[in-house]
């Protein structure tokens, strides 16, 4: 099973950025290539590794609340970089997903105080 679901994953992931570079999305709109496939998504990701010895459904929430502060940390910084290049529409794409983000991070969070 754990063969499938890593070839699942990664097929998941190869689809995504074939319909990412399709659909000119906004990196193909400025003239760049979307990537983020499993494999580059591995050896490019600031998160942490997740360790898979993690067993408590706590100790999951907790992994993910943190994961998450990392990512909005970079989502922070890429839409100060677009504020500073005055690219709005970027600035409006990260806003929305920050936004996003910390809805989730705030649900697990409160889980974990509860």
């Amino acid at each position: 099973m754990n063969q499938r679901l890593a070839d699942g994953l990664d097929l998941h992931s190869q689809i995504k950025v074939a319909y990412w570079n399709i659909i000119a999305e906004r990196a193909v709109t400025l003239g760049a290539q979307a990537y983020g496939t499993a494999r580059h998504a591995a050896a490019h990701s600031r998160l942490p590794k997740y360790p898979q010895d993690t067993t408590r459904d706590m100790g999951h929430v907790k992994l993910l609340a943190d994961r998450i502060e990392v990512y909005l940390d970079g989502l922070r910084e890429s839409r100060g970089l677009a504020e500073k290049n005055r690219d709005t529409d970027t600035v409006d794409l990260f806003t929305q997903v920050i936004t996003e983000f910390e809805k989730h991070g705030w649900f697990l969070r409160a889980s974990l105080e509860g």
